[in-house]
């Protein structure tokens, strides 16, 4: 029987005025999310100049800039992926999203975007779930409709650029069965009830899909999970690129692994793309005016920049020009908001124009290429 894991700590952060978790994401009374407790809370390791110069020199190539500029800046065991890279051991690349909307927002890019980066700089293949079973439950969704968003969902993930012969992309009510549906069942019998409560929050009132879950999300990163692709790899590594409010699954399933005899995933973590009214909490596809979306006209953004989002200035020009803000030529009080919105949304109106562009590339044939349960022979290459 595999050992029972009821360790006592749990993986969310309710201390400090923060609520961090996959469901919840703010910061009280106005203020930031507060990363340096938040990496002493959940017991990441910073990821420093040191570790990026790593990545460049195995690469050979510049580091991305998520990197270089701290976006994810924080790790579990990625020294260890790096270690075994070194060494000529291969690893493969797991990340995914809840289909809960019809088109992604930005902050929903930053992990396929450093995915990608991953994908190209290690040649490793990458497996992206869909867990359309899990916005049905959370979101009040229909079946029929939460597969249907899943789809459109893949097309804005394949926009991204993805290599189709080292992206296997799957979603949950298509795929879950056989030896992933086989992990999801030794995964339940690992953890007891109270540790799933400590580590989620579960309550008395909600319902018994939500307390089920977790294992869902936890199993593809075990590489037996996809025995098209990993047959008799049982000891690959798995680098998961994720934002921070979704380590509490991957917590548990490092808890588990070695019980079950895989190797612990590593985690390699994003702070939270904020939404337009501040750095208090992150973009949410519930709360539209927060969030920037691939199919917003450029127009649209316009608006929102202009009417929405937080510039963190002063209240006057004068006091501006005396005082200035937070932001390098706008902090030194050279730049006025209506500058800095001016700039932002000439970037955002292109980066979105390029997906869209991307995006409308990508056919339902393609949607199912990525989807096919398929061997990917050169994913290694």
């Amino acid at each position: 029987m595999p050992e029972i894991v009821d360790s006592r700590d749990s993986a969310t952060l309710e201390e400090d005025h923060q609520v961090i978790s996959p469901w919840e994401v703010s910061s009280k009374h106005g203020g930031k999310i507060d990363y340096d407790k938040v990496i002493d809370r959940f017991g990441f390791q910073r990821i420093d100049e040191t570790l990026v110069e790593r990545v460049e020199r195995l690469t050979g190539r510049p580091a991305h800039a998520f990197l270089r500029r701290g976006i994810f800046f924080a790790h579990r065991d990625f020294d260890k992926i790096l270690d075994a890279y070194e060494r000529g051991e291969k690893f493969y690349l797991y990340t995914g999203i809840g289909p809960s909307s019809e088109a992604l927002h930005l902050g929903h890019l930053v992990p396929f975007m450093f995915a990608k980066y991953l994908q190209d700089a290690f040649k490793v293949p990458l497996v992206i779930q869909l867990s359309d079973d899990e916005k049905c439950m959370w979101n009040n969704l229909s079946v029929e409709e939460s597969k249907r968003l899943a789809r459109e969902n893949a097309k804005d993930i394949i926009a991204c650029g993805f290599e189709k012969t080292r992206t296997f992309i799957f979603s949950n009510f298509s795929y879950l069965g056989g030896v992933f549906y086989e992990n999801i069942v030794r995964f339940r019998t690992c953890v007891t009830a109270n540790k799933a409560v400590e580590t989620f929050g579960f309550g008395g009132e909600d319902h018994m899909g939500k307390i089920t879950f977790p294992p869902i999300q936890a199993v593809p990163s075990f590489p037996s999970s996809f025995p098209h692709l990993f047959s008799g790899k049982d000891n690959l590594s798995c680098l998961i690129p994720c934002a921070i409010d979704q380590d509490p699954y991957f917590k548990m399933a490092r808890d588990v692994a070695p019980s079950l005899g895989y190797q612990k995933p590593a985690l390699i973590e994003s702070s939270f793309f904020p939404d337009l009214q501040g750095e208090t909490g992150k973009m949410s596809a519930s709360d539209p005016i927060s969030a920037i979306y691939v199919t917003d006209s450029a127009k649209e953004i316009k608006t929102k920049v202009n009417k929405y989002a937080f510039s963190g200035g002063q209240d006057s020009i004068e006091n501006h020009r005396k005082y200035g803000a937070n932001l390098e030529e706008y902090g030194a009080g050279r730049m006025l908001t209506g500058e800095v919105k001016k700039r932002l949304i000439e970037v955002l109106s292109g980066l979105v124009e390029r997906h869209r562009k991307a995006r409308a590339a990508v056919t339902d044939e393609m949607v199912d290429e990525f989807m096919a349960v398929r061997p990917l022979p050169h994913m290694f290459d």
